[in-house]
């Protein structure tokens, strides 16, 4: 059968870093309190030139260079973000332009820190159907345009960047396994931004409101995120006969780490089979798996035949996981 084949990964990170000791002269908080809280130490902020789609093509355009594969090649281009350069086009399509993939249909996928799986997702049937034969899938956020820089619970906690893949469908075992996406709207107050859509519209009010910004109940967020995480990757883990000791590497979403240990351990999984680089980069939502894949690859951390699965919670609520033969 034919698979989806990561055969190149590239990543982009702002050359701004926000450390702790920075945040201590902006709000009431210290690095003592958000290392032992979060693990974070620093996180990148994207330049006052650049937008979520100029994140994106750097990465795109590294990950083209590693497969091998030049822009009009690619017959599908989709970018998972929460932070597009506009509410429309598409960051895909203006992406698309910047790298000149003139033969790409494009679009945008919006799962917040679950993206990139669902964007993963998405591109893996089309190349498995033989609907496209090359994919560019790329996760890339600016959060800190939409982050209060005057509430401690949130802004310590995120960070702009974006990471990218290039999928082929190949013939073979080696590929995207399955691909397992869950969604729970119940509880979408728990993490959202309530401006500006049509709820609540762009106003003078709304902004000093203070509506433009994230809002999130930590605590709640933490345990759902923690048990649908485990249950997910179980469940995609069990799909194709495998268990926590077959895997190579997991790629969790790079929430914080109080909850990468949370799920780790649940996983039975030893520390080294997680692979994590929050407390470097914060929570770069949709960004943050294909940015962790894309450093272990280019270290040389996976080989041929390595099971690595990506694992992530986000917004809305949704969930998923995706096990990889490399």
């Amino acid at each position: 059968m034919k698979r989806a084949r990561i055969i190149g990964t590239g990543s982009y990170l702002p050359e701004k870093v926000l450390s702790n000791t920075d945040l201590e002269k902006m709000v009431d908080t210290n690095d003592e309190w958000i290392l032992s809280r979060t693990g974070i130490k620093e996180r990148r902020i994207a330049a006052d030139d650049e937008t979520t789609s100029t994140l994106a093509t750097k990465a795109a355009q590294r990950a083209l260079e590693m497969a091998g594969v030049t822009p009009d090649q690619i017959d599908l281009l989709i970018v998972a973000t929460i932070t597009g350069d506009f509410p429309w086009p598409s960051t895909a399509c203006l992406v698309q332009d910047q790298i000149g993939a003139k033969n790409a249909a494009a679009w945008d996928v919006s799962a917040a820190c679950s993206g990139f799986v669902y964007a993963l997702s998405s591109a893996s049937k089309f190349l498995e159907t033989g609907a496209a034969t090359r994919a560019l899938v790329i996760g890339a956020e600016v959060l800190s345009r939409i982050i209060d820089w005057e509430d401690r619970n949130t802004c310590i906690l995120f960070g702009d960047g974006a990471g990218a893949v290039v999928l082929e469908a190949h013939e073979g075992e080696s590929g995207i396994l399955s691909s397992h996406l869950h969604a729970d709207g119940a509880d979408w107050k728990l993490l959202y931004q309530p401006g500006f859509g049509s709820r609540h519209p762009a106003s003078i009010s709304g902004i000093e409101e203070r509506l433009p910004y994230l809002k999130m109940e930590g605590n709640e967020v933490f345990k759902i995120a923690v048990r649908s995480m485990y249950d997910v990757a179980i469940e995609a883990l069990t799909a194709n006969g495998l268990t926590s000791r077959d895997v190579h590497l997991l790629f969790p979403h790079q929430a914080n780490k109080r909850i990468l240990e949370a799920v780790r351990k649940r996983l039975e999984l030893r520390p080294e089979q997680l692979y994590s680089m929050v407390e470097r980069c914060g929570n770069t939502s949709g960004a943050s798996i294909p940015l962790a894949l894309d450093e272990a690859n280019r270290n040389g951390q996976i080989k041929e035949g390595d099971i690595v699965v990506f694992d992530a919670f986000g917004g809305g609520f949704t969930w998923g996981a995706i096990p990889v033969r490399w």
